[in-house]
């Protein structure tokens, strides 16, 4: 448990962008403990701690690209180092629905960015203005 508290206490702006930028390229653990000049168990419960921090999570909105092509979609299910994407074909090229159709499996390290979507309706008391 030490460990773990010490790991959430080290981790900077500057490890966290290492360590991100280490695991998009598909980097070993061993080679990001190398990278953080640390000793290899106390780099993993890092590693792990930022993995938690940047997994994406089911129903979420991304923008990934796909062979050099911005795209959006929702995730629908999570695998190992991959998602399933529904693509969301109104904000993303045409052209490319031969090739992928309706969903497709995007992998962590070509999500460029988590989208927000805005729900008018989330707040009850926004409704109730509205019916007023």
């Amino acid at each position: 448990m030490g460990l773990i508290r010490l790991a959430k206490d080290k981790i900077t702006p500057e490890i966290q962008e290492l360590v991100e930028t280490e695991l998009r390229k598909g980097a070993s653990n061993s080679r990001i403990a190398n990278l953080l000049d640390l000793p290899y168990k106390k780099a993993v419960v890092i590693i792990d701690e930022i993995k938690e921090l940047i997994r994406p999570e089911v129903g979420e909105n991304i923008a990934f690209t796909f062979r050099e092509e911005h795209m959006e979609g929702t995730i629908e299910k999570l695998l190992t180092n991959s998602a399933i994407v529904k693509i969301d074909w109104d904000n993303s090229p045409s052209h490319l629905y031969d090739l992928m159709e309706e969903r497709t499996v995007v992998n962590f390290k070509d999500i460029k960015a988590f989208l927000k979507t805005f729900d008018m309706f989330q707040d009850d008391d926004a409704l109730k203005n509205v019916e007023d």
